[in-house]
């Protein structure tokens, strides 16, 4: 997994929180700077995947291991 500059833990969180969280913690990084995300919500892949197309952040990275998903999500 590559470096990141914050993370955010969504653990237990249902739609739409992992999402607004993270638009809320993107807000006070900077262009470029990485978050890494941690949910345990399904539906946070595509979510995520929506939220990036819409908002010009970049996923860089998803994957699931034992039940958590993990995102690597750059601002633009």
């Amino acid at each position: 997994m590559a470096n990141f500059d914050q993370e955010l833990d969504a653990s237990g969180l249902n739609c739409p929180l992992p999402i607004l969280r993270a638009k809320k913690t993107l807000s006070s990084m900077d262009s470029g700077q990485v978050l890494h995300i941690i949910a345990t919500d399904p539906g946070a892949v595509k979510d995520f995947q929506a939220f990036a197309k819409q908002t010009g952040n970049e996923l860089l990275e998803h994957r699931e291991d034992g039940g958590k998903f993990y995102f690597l999500m750059k601002k633009g």
